[in-house]
């Protein structure tokens, strides 16, 4: 049975002993940021625990990170599954999404604060990069928008500097969906209603996190996710429906033709991303449960929260498109953390003709055009998710010349620093156009015999470990 609530995952997290409360106050405005660095460098994946940080200094309400980037094992717990079957859910939630359906009690609605009420300096908004960001920034917003053309909703996640009490500053790269509700919404002259949901299902924030055509609703994967709907209900002050159970709701629109100076802000490329002239949202209404849990994605330098969970959402969408809806002959696919799962596009292919190579990463732009600068495709008995495995498949199965590729024209990872200095404000025409480098890591001819013992000499050497008196290994 699915989760009820961010709440409930969080109890799952306590039972499995994942879940590290800082009963110590701390400050929003650095202690925050520095406590989770720490944890993400000095502790190792399997052991890295989600926090919570139960007293912000002068706050009543308690900033949870970590809750589905900490580790796989803790995602696979948000998704009540092994680690090993999260492909498998993500597979099936896209080929069986599921509609959210509507409820009419929301524990999101426990407490209501309308106009001048609603004042988003009441929660623990922390600053993230101190003496770079321009403020306080929400790192974890699951922003609900719909098309007005065609009434489907969007939920993704974007930064959110808090700029005043009522007023939000919002940066979303030209070509992502917001951007694309918003340019229809200024063709036909019209504010664009928002709402911010904060604190909601983890399968929410999995789906806001992943790239999706833009046929797809999110809250019909989320629903595949869950094994059952997502319940909504209805903004108080725009036309939205939004997740019932979050914790903090945060209602508003996006002014026609308004536009004020942004960031720059510490980005998961780990490299401040310049800031610009971007869209405000302006504040009507926030709802809230009753001492909410503020929720916080910890992003910056990898390893980070952010990657973690982009990582496995969009490498199983990107897997379902290639095998799935293309039928092609793709094995796995990689996007490695140290490149904020952008950078590197790891793919293996059972390779049967000449052409699979370039038709596979054709295909794999087509669907995720920005990410990948660095494309690798390796053949089936190579495992992506090993960086040995894959360096001694391009030191060793790739003629430079032949085997490696530029394509030119194609769209930028919008906030990548190499695309130009940090003065050149997002939104820059310099900042959207990139390049690609495709490397051909498959063996073209038959090859030597690998240079290894025989298998079953290894397994016997596995089987009697103790008797060379070799330290123990797992």
């Amino acid at each position: 049975m699915a989760y009820a609530d961010l709440r409930e995952y969080i109890a799952a997290l306590e039972r499995r002993g994942k879940l590290h409360h800082v009963k110590a106050e701390v400050d929003k405005d650095w202690e925050i940021a520095a406590v989770c660095r720490r944890v993400f460098q000095k502790i190792p994946d399997e052991k890295r625990p989600v926090l919570m940080f139960d007293r912000p200094k002068g706050f009543d309400i308690p900033v949870l990170a970590g809750s589905l980037g900490a580790s796989s094992e803790v995602y696979s717990i948000a998704l009540q599954c092994a680690v090993e079957e999260i492909g498998s859910r993500w597979e099936k939630a896209q080929l069986h999404p599921i509609k959210p359906v509507r409820v009419s009690t929301a524990p999101c609605k426990e407490k209501i604060l309308r106009g001048e009420e609603a004042d988003l300096t009441l929660f623990p908004n922390p600053i993230w990069t101190v003496e770079h960001d321009p403020g306080p920034y929400m790192t974890a917003p699951c922003i609900v928008s719909k098309d007005p053309d065609h009434g489907t909703y969007n939920v993704g996640t974007y930064r959110l500097q808090v700029k005043e009490k009522r007023k939000l500053g919002l940066w979303a790269a030209e070509g992502q969906h917001l951007s694309m509700h918003r340019r229809k919404y200024e063709a036909k002259g019209q504010a664009m209603p928002v709402a911010v949901v904060l604190g909601a299902d983890p399968t929410i924030e999995m789906v806001s996190v992943t790239k999706f055509s833009p046929a797809i609703e999110e809250y019909d994967v989320a629903g595949g996710l869950r094994g059952e709907p997502v319940g909504l209900v209805s903004c108080e002050t725009v036309p939205l429906e939004v997740p019932a159970s979050a914790e903090i709701v945060i209602e508003g629109e996006i002014p026609l033709g308004v536009c004020e100076p942004e960031g720059p802000f510490g980005e998961y490329t780990g490299y401040m991303g310049a800031g610009g002239d971007m869209p405000i949202i302006q504040v009507s209404c926030i709802t809230h449960r009753s001492r909410p849990i503020y929720r916080a994605f910890f992003s910056q330098m990898p390893p980070s929260e952010s990657s973690t969970i982009r990582r496995t959402g969009w490498e199983q969408a990107m897997l379902k498109h290639l095998k799935v809806d293309l039928g092609l002959p793709v094995r796995d696919l990689h996007l490695p953390a140290c490149g904020g799962t952008t950078g590197w596009m790891i793919i293996s292919i059972k390779r049967i003709h000449a052409w699979d190579v370039k038709e596979v990463v054709h295909a794999a732009m087509g669907f995720a055009s920005p990410f990948g600068k660095f494309i690798v495709v390796v053949d089936e008995d190579i495992d992506v998710r090993d960086p040995f495995q894959v360096q001694w498949a391009m030191s060793f199965h790739v003629q430079p010349e032949r085997d490696i590729d530029i394509v030119r024209g194609v769209k930028a990872i919008g906030l990548d620093p190499s695309q130009a200095p940090p003065e050149v404000p997002q939104g820059d025409p310099s900042r959207w156009i990139s390049s690609k480098a495709i490397i051909d890591a498959t063996r073209k001819h038959p090859f030597p015999p690998l240079a290894l013992p025989p298998k079953e000499h290894l397994k016997r050497v596995d089987a009697q470990w103790e008797k060379y008196g070799l330290p123990r290994v797992e």
